[in-house]
């Protein structure tokens, strides 16, 4: 390679490892900054353009790995979080979950691996009524939410997992939830479960189905999310 080259590339590539580097910066102070997770788009709309925003942030995943506090994945977004293994010398008594009944756990279970699912759905897995008291819990704690509206006769509305549910548990996507054993095992599914009960294949995003439409405004009115005329309650 003649030697005007080799300086060339010589002094191109300390610039685009300090471009990096600044890139990866900035992602940092950007996750730093935010009460919750923030999506890479939100990300790379403040990187230079052409990065790659997957990788920026994988590297910094790898520089937190061995730390107090880790970068993790949540779903198409990115959050620190106290090491696992350090999470027992944190105190989140304010901030604590109020522990889940074990009707509430199983209605959690089988929303994160039926979803979309309806509220009869739910009980027909389970075999017994689900009262609204337990959705309402998953629903105050952030973890369930209204997806739309089932395409079938009463247009029943849909249930799925949020965001937050991944972030609570740990989880980067729906596929990472665990099998079937490992739910038994951990007392999230109790002896009331069919024997024929199954896990379906999770989704990958959160796009609506097929036979599922949007919720609308009068949707929200009528489920009680927003008062009459769109305002708030």
């Amino acid at each position: 390679m003649p030697e005007n080259e080799r300086d060339s590339e010589a002094e191109e590539s300390p610039i685009d490892e300090r471009g990096t580097l600044e890139a990866e910066r900035i992602a940092e102070a950007l996750v730093f900054a935010s009460a919750g997770p923030v999506s890479e788009g939100f990300i790379a709309n403040r990187l230079p353009k052409g990065l790659n925003v997957r990788s920026v942030m994988l590297r910094l995943k790898a520089a937190y790995a061995g730390r107090g506090v880790n970068l993790v994945q949540v779903d198409d977004s990115w959050a620190f979080r106290t090491a696992a293994d350090l999470s027992f010398v944190i105190r989140r008594d304010e901030n604590e979950v109020k522990k889940l009944s074990r009707a509430a756990l199983e209605v959690l279970a089988i929303i994160a691996y039926h979803q979309p699912v309806t509220r009869a759905e739910i009980e027909d897995i389970r075999g017994v009524q689900t009262s609204k008291g337990t959705l309402d819990v998953l629903m105050e704690a952030g973890w369930v939410r209204f997806r739309g509206r089932r395409r079938t006769p009463g247009r029943p509305v849909t249930l799925g997992t949020t965001k937050d549910f991944l972030d609570h548990f740990g989880l980067e996507e729906l596929r990472d939830l665990p099998g079937l054993e490992e739910l038994k095992g951990a007392g999230l599914l109790s002896g009331r479960i069919p024997a024929n009960f199954n896990i379906p294949s999770p989704l990958t995003n959160d796009e609506l189905t097929e036979d599922e439409d949007p919720i609308t405004q009068l949707d929200l009115e009528e489920l009680g999310l927003l008062a009459p005329g769109g305002a708030e309650d």
